[in-house]
């Protein structure tokens, strides 16, 4: 459940203050863009990469950009502070107002600015997978955009936890391995460290761009490399990160067992990670007025 406090465009409101249009025709159609971020002791993890992201998919979907990043950061804290969120995740979302032919004539801005937070959401470790053909469309020109149009990942995960699965991998037109819904997937083997690329399909993930910052610290690279399921069924290991999950061991493929989950590598990995986030909070902390 998000908690009740919630940046609107100008103003930090109890949720149910908050009006969305239905003339908000970006809104209706899903022409906007979202990210999610975690909190880390209070803090934005990453915020600045999030917010490159954000930037570079709006001029793809020529989404006017009204607000800088000093601004939106302001506005995150507020929702922090307000909401006293000390560990969780928080979205940023811009909708596109005057777009399209089912708009109203009432005063809006051009985008809307949504923020909120939320808990950590649960999940266990080892997770299951199953697998989904046709879920990545990699030549389209908006694969690997965050965009507000999220039904067939929801739809996709959804379908799947029914049959007792908790993500899915999704395949692109071409049977390759793009990403899971909401995380990137990795495969190791003979001590690499493998990973779709961008030409999957899949989303440039915040997690997985430290990755391949970090992974060379635990003596292991990270390399992109098209791959199939046969490449998952036959790893060392298999893991997903993600914002809100880090990294997480995969168990199981679509009926697979993965026999080391969480493996050796995932491990030294996320302690890795957890040593970046810790700088990243404490750096931030510093530099914050006192």
């Amino acid at each position: 459940m998000i908690h009740k406090n919630v940046f609107h465009n100008e103003s930090l409101l109890p949720i149910e203050k908050v009006r969305l249009s239905p003339g908000q025709a970006g809104l209706i159609c899903g022409w906007g863009l979202f990210t999610t971020l975690r909190i880390f002791h209070g803090e934005a993890f990453a915020y600045e990469r999030h917010w490159r992201r954000l930037e570079k998919d709006a001029a793809i979907i020529h989404l006017p950009m009204p607000y800088n990043s000093a601004k939106v950061r302001l506005h995150l804290h507020e929702v922090i502070r307000a909401n006293q969120v000390t560990e969780g995740c928080a979205r940023i979302y811009l909708v596109y107002n005057q777009v399209g032919f089912w708009q109203s004539d009432e005063k809006q801005p051009e985008v809307d600015l949504i923020i909120y937070s939320a808990p950590l959401p649960q999940y266990r470790e080892p997770v299951r997978l199953t697998l989904r053909e046709q879920g990545r469309h990699a030549a389209s020109p908006l694969a690997g955009v965050k965009t507000t149009s999220w039904l067939q990942n929801v739809w996709a995960v959804a379908e799947a936890q029914k049959e007792g699965f908790d993500e899915v991998v999704l395949l692109n037109e071409r049977g390759e391995v793009a990403e899971c819904t909401a995380a990137n997937i990795f495969a190791v083997k003979n001590g690499k460290i493998l990973t779709p690329p961008l030409n999957s399909g899949c989303l440039e993930g915040v997690t997985r761009g430290i990755l391949f910052e970090i992974a060379p610290e635990a003596g292991v690279a990270v390399i992109e490399q098209a791959l199939r399921p046969e490449d998952l069924y036959s790893a060392d290991e298999v893991f997903i990160s993600s914002t809100n999950r880090n990294l997480i061991g995969v168990g199981e493929i679509a009926g697979q067992k993965i026999a080391a989950a969480p493996g050796p590598i995932t491990h030294q990995l996320n302690d890795l990670f957890d040593t970046y986030v810790a700088d990243y909070v404490t750096r931030r902390h510093a530099a914050a007025p006192h």
